[in-house]
């Protein structure tokens, strides 16, 4: 009986694995060139952890279990709430500000579609410690800074950037009560994701004044921030709002990543634990889900037992990025290939050399390779090949002269050379 994978998860054969590696590292490079440290933490934590921090939305997407203790515990969905426990154990000795990066495998029990999985790889960047929109600018710069590097234009992909602030200032101001806001935010993340009389629907039924629920998808539809008056009449809160989304886009100009920025107060994000700067990261041809989104979250330390410290940032999937560089043409992972490939002539008789050659050739840093098999030379030639062989050692009658033929695949030029030569004339290998 053949088992198959569980649904919304998946296999990685090589080239596969060729892709997801040339990702990631490229995450990881372009982290680590913006000053950010990797960071890593365990696949389970306590399920309290989540409750703590994203409210019911993120619950009902959990891969729960209970332990041999009967301790709840959950697979990580998110590596956030672990970053915050990781900080606040050592607080009081890490210095600030902290800039760190993770790549988590994360996972999530919920229906597989498209751009979306029950288990996949996620980028996150963030910065605690620091105030003020210069911050999160830098955060944004340095996902725009990995969307560019792979080929990712304005013409492409588009940021949209809201304020919870300014959204949280703006509905009080209509009406809507403080402790009202955090069951509103996750209907209101909707906007967007759900057709437009379904999200109307939900939000009547949240605001029962019809007035006031028009006049907020009226807010959430404006393009252009000076359009705000126009809805309502700014007061202090909503005009200091405005001014830091202001002093975010100036920051975004002056790294030269603004044109690939909208204002949208449409974007919400649906997770409690957000306070002021939010955004989301999108195709610009609509097709694809949200290819990565962050904001502020200036109290979730606190929340888990610390003191209150700033923080921001954001997180990225595999998933959506790799089907839009897919689509675009513009998944480019490293070509695999082998240093140096070892032929017998006669294998019967020169195996034990071939051996005895790869294993020096490994020992000194090269990838090296040879054929299990008795097979004809053209054989071996042809899986050479089919490695993306760089050279090819043969094995023939020249070990009787204690020498081999070294041929260069690309070029097909080949030269005799004693053994204690070629090892002699063999520089280091260039690192990736």
């Amino acid at each position: 009986m053949k088992i198959p994978p569980v649904k919304g998860t998946r296999d990685f054969y090589p080239p596969d694995m060729a892709i997801r590696n040339w990702i990631i590292d490229g995450w990881k490079k372009v982290s680590l060139r913006n000053g950010f440290e990797e960071y890593d933490g365990p696949i389970f934590e306590y399920l309290q952890m989540y409750q703590i921090k994203s409210g019911d939305e993120i619950i009902e997407q959990l891969f729960s279990f209970k332990d041999r203790g009967d301790r709840d515990l959950a697979l990580r969905p998110e590596i956030t709430p672990t970053l915050a426990r990781m900080v606040n154990q050592k607080i009081s000795s890490l210095p600030l500000p902290i800039k760190w990066f993770s790549v988590p495998r994360l996972f999530r029990a919920e229906r597989p579609q498209k751009g979306r999985l029950r288990e996949f790889f996620q980028w996150n960047v963030d910065i605690i410690g620091v105030e003020g929109a210069l911050a999160d600018a830098e955060v944004i710069f340095c996902a725009l800074d990995y969307l560019r590097e792979v080929g990712l234009t304005p013409r492409d992909i588009v940021v949209k950037i809201s304020s919870r602030k300014l959204l949280a200032s703006i509905l009080e101001k209509m009406g809507i009560a403080d402790k009202r806001l955090e069951s509103l935010y996750p209907v209101l993340d909707k906007k967007d994701k759900a057709p437009e009389g379904e999200f109307k629907q939900m939000l009547n039924k949240k605001v029962a004044d019809a007035k006031i629920a028009d006049k907020i998808q009226e807010f959430m539809e404006i393009k252009v921030i000076s359009d705000i008056k126009k809805i309502i009449e700014p007061d202090d809160k909503i005009n200091e709002a405005i001014d830091k989304i202001a002093v975010l886009f100036d920051w975004l100009k002056r790294m030269g990543v603004v044109e690939y920025c909208q204002f949208d107060p449409g974007i919400v994000r649906g997770l409690a634990y957000y306070t002021d700067i939010v955004y989301e990261i999108y195709d610009k041809r609509g097709e694809l889900r949200a290819i990565g989104g962050g904001g502020r979250y200036d109290d979730l330390l606190k929340q888990f037992g610390g003191p209150e410290v700033p923080a921001t940032g954001f997180g990225m999937g595999d998933c959506v990025l790799g089907l839009m560089l897919e689509e675009r043409g513009l998944l480019k992972p490293k070509p695999t290939g082998t240093d140096y490939f070892i032929a017998c002539v006669e294998p019967e008789q020169t195996l034990q050399d071939a051996v005895k050659i790869v294993a020096e050739l490994r020992t000194k840093g090269y990838s090296a390779d040879f054929s299990y098999k008795s097979a004809s030379l053209s054989r071996q030639l042809k899986q050479a090949s089919a490695q993306n062989a760089k050279k090819c050692i043969i094995l023939g009658d020249e070990l009787k002269n204690n020498e081999l033929v070294v041929k260069d695949m690309t070029t097909s030029k080949q030269k005799r050379i004693k053994i204690d030569a070629f090892f002699a004339e063999l520089n280091p290998p260039k690192a990736d």
